[in-house]
């Protein structure tokens, strides 16, 4: 998921535009040890909006990439370097994220330069489909692409084990019409996928277009990542992870 926390529509000459409010909570302050690729192709001190350069310019939003990782280090001192490395792309389908694909291919491609020096791949933080639960094609075929891509995507980072760590969208609200949020969810819940680690998002708030979560939800989908990974993965050596957040 592309950051929406704290994105609002305004009025400015005449035109609608979104706007984030440049709010940024404690959770998701710098840290010397948390870093992000940036659309450049280089590492630098990371910060929100965390996708930013990557698909949006001037209506990034808050993710929860920086909760998650100030979270992890907050739970685990001695872990180490966190690497961040943004793939998002908003409003996409999953037809968007198939093998050879733009979407699909630029991950891949960011994902091994980002790797090229150094470093682990620790696992692929994943909030989606937003768009897929309004089509009928999009949310039938949602559990037969979403493992294909699990797939598809550990061979070609030759990480056959990769930890996937999959957020359950919730439900939406008005004005937001999302009639087969029921199919994308029992799509998602339904994985049973070796070190695909799920939980469900539903409660977390969501703002006023329906859809996207607000600031304070986006923090707590940080956390609930955190918390995934660490069910799973007990580390205490300092090294150089890298995680993907959508």
């Amino acid at each position: 998921m592309s950051g929406r926390g704290g994105i609002s529509r305004k009025i400015v000459g005449g035109n609608v535009t979104e706007v984030w409010d440049g709010f940024v909570p404690q959770e998701c302050k710098p840290n010397r040890k948390i870093i992000r690729f940036n659309a450049a192709q280089k590492w630098e001190e990371a910060h929100e909006p965390l996708n930013h350069g990557i698909d949006c310019i001037e209506s990034c939003g808050l993710g929860p990439g920086m909760a998650f990782a100030n979270e992890i280090l907050k739970r685990d001192s001695n872990f180490g370097v966190i690497g961040l490395v943004p793939c998002a792309r908003g409003g996409t389908g999953l037809y968007r994220w198939i093998r050879g694909s733009y979407a699909y291919e630029d991950l891949i491609k960011r994902a091994k330069l980002a790797v090229k020096d150094g470093g682990t791949i620790r696992g692929l933080l994943w909030y989606h489909g937003e768009g897929d639960i309004r089509t009928n094609n999009g949310s039938s075929s949602y559990k037969t692409k979403f493992e294909k891509f699990i797939h598809d995507l550990r061979i070609d980072l030759n990480s056959p084990n990769l930890p996937i760590l999959l957020a359950a969208l919730p439900y939406p609200k008005k004005p937001f019409e999302g009639p087969y949020i029921e199919v994308v969810r029992a799509a998602q819940l339904g994985i049973n996928i070796s070190n695909v680690i799920k939980f469900d998002a539903e409660g977390l708030e969501i703002g006023s277009d329906g859809i996207h979560l607000t600031t304070p939800a986006q923090v707590q989908l940080g956390h609930m990542f955190a918390h995934a990974f660490l069910s799973l993965n007990k580390f205490t050596t300092f090294n150089f992870y890298k995680f993907f957040p959508f």
